[in-house]
């Protein structure tokens, strides 16, 4: 992979935002450089533009060092810059899976980048020679969800690994449930090869959904290219106080992932015996994908009841299905509790 030549050239020759954070950092009796309020501490501040302190936990967490990282306001930020920064708009294209995660096209269509679309197969695998006849000259980047959303699975690790073997652009594999999917994340293969992005997030198994905390984990030479375009200060100063403090927490969220992954199997064993459940699809999430007879009037009759699921029936292979979140105990049971009504 030869990284100058996929990035767009203004990018390339851009010359980044220096702010005061990024030419002092660390302590001080008094900070006169940067136009801050000096009352209100410590919100009067400018956090760490580079997140210095949080990138090294993670990356004790992870296992990876700290400038493979970057940190986002949610994943949705990093797969913004990866197409900003490596697809010309209106010129390149990035190839998807369908079904997937819906914030691929959003991003690309922003910037006015073709996605190419291949489909997985009945069964929600990846078929990776189809995938890989679909890239051209122009195409950029490839998304992967794995577990992948809608469909709740994990793709064929195998599968991965021919696509970013054969694949001369960037791979990027959000891996936002992984941790629901213990000793699946290709995360540990980072380091062979320097075309692989993987996303995580703090949002799914963290329970951090409303902080906005995502990350990207990636050669060294591709986050520098993410710190080079992002805004100043992308990562506020409460997102990074929590972040740190869960960390010190990450007991109870082994707890957390152990409690929905029983729910979900014993949520799967209780669905299975309703007379309207067609399948229950596999799942390596913190969620079901439920397909059902009328699936649509359903979902209706739950949201009258206060019961809220996603109406999938409109996606690609997820025709009449609905997909379902693993609550706790008692949100499941009225859920469940619901349904029995319709028997």
């Amino acid at each position: 992979m030869n990284l100058d030549k996929l990035l767009r050239k203004n990018i390339k020759n851009l010359q980044p935002y220096s702010s005061a954070r990024d030419e002092f950092s660390g302590e001080a009796m008094v900070f006169l450089d940067a136009n801050e309020n000096p009352f209100n501490e410590p919100y009067n501040r400018y956090p760490d533009p580079l997140q210095r302190k949080l990138k090294k936990k993670i990356a004790l967490l992870k296992d990876v060092m700290s400038e493979q990282i970057f940190l986002g306001n949610g994943s949705d930020e990093p797969i913004d810059l990866l197409i900003r920064a490596f697809c010309e708009p209106g010129v390149d294209n990035v190839v998807s899976i369908d079904p997937t995660y819906g914030m691929y096209q959003v991003a690309a269509g922003i910037n006015n980048v073709e996605v190419k679309k291949v489909s997985l197969t009945e069964e929600f695998k990846l078929d990776a020679q189809k995938l890989l006849n679909v890239v051209d000259e122009k195409t950029k980047l490839v998304f992967l969800c794995s577990p992948n959303n809608p469909t709740g699975n994990c793709l064929n690790k195998e599968a991965v690994l021919e696509v970013v073997k054969n694949f001369q652009g960037i791979v990027v594999l959000d891996e936002a449930y992984i941790d629901f999917a213990p000793g699946k994340s290709l995360l540990p293969l980072l380091n062979d090869f320097p075309n692989l992005v993987t996303l995580q997030t703090f949002s799914k198994a963290w329970g951090m959904a409303g902080i906005r905390l995502g990350m990207a984990f990636a050669a060294t030479k591709i986050v520098s290219v993410l710190n080079k375009i992002k805004y100043p200060y992308n990562l506020n100063i409460l997102t990074q106080q929590k972040a740190l403090e869960l960390i010190e927490n990450r007991d109870k969220v082994e707890k957390w992932v152990k409690l929905l992954i029983a729910e979900r199997e014993k949520m799967k064993k209780l669905l299975s015996d309703f007379p309207f459940i067609v399948k229950i699809f596999p799942s390596d999430a913190n969620f079901i994908l439920v397909k059902m007879h009328d699936a649509r009037g359903i979902y209706e009759f739950l949201k009258e009841k206060g019961v809220i699921v996603r109406d999938r029936s409109k996606v690609h292979l997820c025709e009449d299905s609905l997909r379902i979140t693993i609550g706790s105990s008692d949100e499941n049971e009225q859920f469940l509790n619901a349904l029995k009504e319709l028997i």
